[in-house]
């Protein structure tokens, strides 16, 4: 098979949480683990960053990969889900995965597939983890999936877990209750190795003491070792002032990330490196200040508050859950635009009741639906959004909703595309 047909058959032969949903979760790391086993156990042959939380784990991870990078390391970046490739998902100092290896890879464990029937996250994992082996990485970077304890990723003993933050996202999986939630994410914790959480949440802070306690790893809350002292977004670019609570060491840190919620990110960043200065890793303190300044350049991340043109300003942020919402819609409090055009749609099963009552009534709404199984309908949701004072009109497609959007817009207006990453994905 050629790398197009190989794409083909995975799509076709295995389930896919992001199209289908939770029948895709398999509840056990079984799977993981024996196509691990048939490989030689890769994961165990490099060193590696976990990281997991509801939002930000995605930019925490393209964060710390663009750090080890700019050092000088080999860096491996596994993340999930892809916006345009599949092979974005697996990166080598910003290189997707060749093609020819996923086609090699999957033609290999073709019998095991028809055997095993893992899923397509199951597989992705191990094709990254053979990938990072093979290429012999410094260090990898391994983003959770999903949850955590559970997670196909969970089969690794890294040098330091990162939780970013909790918030309410399938509830179906994880639970109901924050702290549920929290102690799925507190999987990652492992035996003496040290944990950051860049934000510290009244109702899941003692699940993640508990659990380091338990576990002998040492814990770090990273918004209680940084004060933030100034905090400005202009020309596309966040500048932050930090003060470590500690030892009064001052930061100003230029990031290319634009969204004003990478700074709990950020935190949580500077807390993991600190840990890793100490281990031995070589992070200059000017490299770290660098590679900030060039993260998306250096690892390829999209989608999170990105400014795809002006005139008018159009952007795309793949916040689809309460807390990304509640992230993009503070964020909005701090442009100045005439009107706000927003592009929109969901997957079945977010809890839309919870999300549509977080965005701003005055705003136009172009409700859309994802060419995925999973996608919620684009009538049903645009009834459920006038039930909560937004108006708009419903598009049976991501692209008709977004030139709407753009015929309609005045050069001083916003357009807003946002709601899950499959609407992100096919505008762009």
């Amino acid at each position: 098979m050629n790398y197009q047909e190989t794409l083909e058959y995975l799509y076709e032969r295995l389930p896919m949480f992001t199209r289908v949903g939770a029948s895709a979760f398999k509840k056990d790391l079984h799977n993981t683990i024996e196509l691990c086993k048939q490989l030689g156990d890769p994961q165990h042959q490099f060193k590696s960053i976990h990281i997991a939380g509801t939002n930000g784990k995605g930019s925490t991870s393209h964060m710390l990969a663009a750090i080890f990078q700019q050092a000088g390391y080999k860096t491996g970046l596994y993340t999930s889900p892809h916006l345009l490739d599949f092979r974005e998902r697996i990166r080598i100092n910003g290189e997707m995965v060749p093609t020819t290896f996923v086609a090699e890879f999957v033609e290999q464990l073709k019998p095991t597939i028809e055997s095993l029937e893992p899923s397509f996250f199951e597989l992705t994992v191990a094709m990254a983890f053979q990938y990072f082996a093979l290429e012999q990485v410094d260090i990898a970077i391994i983003e959770v999936g999903l949850g955590g304890r559970l997670d196909s990723t969970n089969v690794i003993t890294p040098e330091l877990s990162v939780i970013t933050n909790i918030s309410y996202d399938h509830m179906q999986i994880l639970g109901n209750t924050l702290p549920e939630i929290a102690s799925e994410k507190a999987g990652i914790i492992k035996s003496g190795v040290p944990v950051v959480v860049s934000e510290t949440q009244s109702e899941v802070e003692s699940v993640f003491t508990d659990k380091a306690k338990t576990l002998g790893a040492p814990i770090h809350f990273a918004d209680q070792e940084w004060i933030v002292q100034q905090s400005e977004f202009a020309e596309g670019r966040l500048k932050l002032g930090l003060q470590h609570s500690h030892n009064g060491d001052l930061k100003t840190i230029h990031t290319d990330l634009t969204g004003q919620y990478q700074m709990k990110n950020i935190m949580g960043v500077l807390s993991a490196v600190k840990i890793l200065q100490h281990a031995g890793w070589e992070l200059p303190e000017q490299t770290v200040m660098t590679a900030l300044s060039h993260v998306k350049k250096l690892t390829g991340l999209r989608g999170r508050w990105e400014i795809i043109s002006r005139d008018p300003l159009t952007i795309f942020d793949v916040g689809h859950n309460q807390a990304g919402i509640t992230e993009v819609v503070q964020q909005l409090e701090h442009m100045v635009y005439r009107h706000l055009h927003i592009v929109t749609g969901f997957v079945k099963d977010k809890e839309v009741s919870k999300v549509l009552p977080l965005f701003p009534s005055a705003a136009t709404y172009y409700f859309c639906k994802a060419q995925i199984p999973r996608a919620m309908d684009e009538k049903e949701l645009a009834e459920a959004a006038h039930q909560h004072g937004l108006r708009g009109h419903d598009y049976p497609t991501v692209q008709q909703a977004f030139q709407a959007a753009k015929q309609h817009a005045h050069k001083d207006d916003i357009v807003l595309v946002c709601g899950s990453f499959f609407i992100v994905a096919e505008v762009m």
